[in-house]
């Protein structure tokens, strides 16, 4: 035969169609569900904790991970290792994956933004604020949208910002300061403004304004280490060459503003929150002159999220509105 033109002899043309049919028969063995665990597999390093995070049973996800396995016709997985670990070829297909599953998450959103939401809405807020702002937000939610279901959880800000990067939450608030660039798939829209105020007893405010050397050795009452507040204020201090004393750290703002009102030492705390303390009267504000810190408020949530995206900046939205309510009641 003339191969000039290019047309393959019989046994070429054989091997050819065998290579096709092995990828179309791979393709259609590979499922959605079998590299969803593969992948969390790697996020995690455990089976364990994977099956934990998909609300699976632990063979369930090996044998999920062994028909993806099969499917691909390789091992991704080096199981000598632990905690476990992915071949080279299974890092890459690691990568490749995430990108099928955001695909998958595009597509998904193209076809559910107008289905009504039912199911579960995953919320974050920080520890300083849910108290103020969930029973508002969350009494509106069920309002509105009768057949979803909101799941809170608490943290840090930057804790809310990995559960959102894991797929643990669908949202959250948070605070950073004005100009916080958050990773690549998470979108970050400022919703408002916070003041914070360094607070002492009454008796013990100074007479005039002054600087933060003139106060820090009276020591602070503060959040446990993590906190976005206390990281900012060590900073500061930081950079004037001064140290941060710690005379008491504790959750819970108000139990805090307590101990600061008994002459404990000073606090840190969002301005609402301040002004709507039982320990008000027995308080006052330090006029610092070179300490005056204002955060912003952030609603933050995946690129993709389809029809949660309506309750989620409905969520935003009332959040940003009960602390504008607590500010304008004072």
């Amino acid at each position: 035969m003339d191969h000039s033109a290019g047309y393959p002899d019989s046994r070429v043309a054989t091997m050819l169609a065998t290579h096709l049919n092995d990828c179309s028969l791979c393709a259609a063995q590979m499922k959605i569900d079998d590299i969803d665990a593969f992948v969390e597999v790697i996020r995690c390093q455990s089976i364990s904790h994977a099956a934990e995070s998909l609300q699976l049973t632990q063979p369930a996800i090996t044998r999920r991970v062994q028909n993806f396995e099969q499917a691909l016709g390789v091992e991704l997985f080096d199981r000598n290792t632990k905690p476990l670990k992915p071949t080279l070829i299974g890092t890459r297909v690691y990568e490749q994956c995430r990108l099928i599953l955001r695909e998958m998450d595009a597509l998904r959103e193209l076809v559910a933004t107008d289905a009504p939401p039912t199911g579960v809405l995953r919320l974050g807020v920080p520890q300083t604020i849910g108290d103020v702002v969930l029973l508002d937000a969350l009494k509106h939610l069920r309002s509105e949208y009768p057949d979803l279901r909101a799941q809170v959880a608490t943290g840090w800000g930057s804790q809310l910002v990995g559960k959102i990067e894991r797929g643990e939450l669908d949202a959250a608030v948070a605070l950073f300061p004005a100009g916080k660039i958050f990773p690549d798939n998470i979108v970050g829209e400022s919703i408002g403004k916070m003041e914070l105020v360094v607070v002492c007893a009454k008796a013990q405010l100074p007479k005039k304004p002054c600087k933060l050397a003139d106060v820090y050795q009276g020591g602070w009452i503060l959040n446990p280490d993590g906190c976005g507040f206390r990281a900012g204020l060590q900073r500061t201090l930081s950079d004037q060459g001064l140290a941060l004393r710690v005379n008491l750290e504790t959750f819970g703002t108000e139990l805090q503003l307590g101990l600061v009102a008994d002459g404990l030492g000073l606090g840190l705390v969002p301005r609402p929150l301040l002004e709507r303390s039982a320990h008000l009267e027995q308080l006052a504000v330090v006029p610092l002159k070179d300490f005056k810190p204002v955060m912003d408020l952030w609603l933050i949530y995946p690129h993709f999220l389809g029809n949660l995206q309506g309750p989620v900046d409905a969520f935003g939205t009332l959040v940003a509105a009960s602390l504008h309510k607590i500010r304008n009641a004072a």
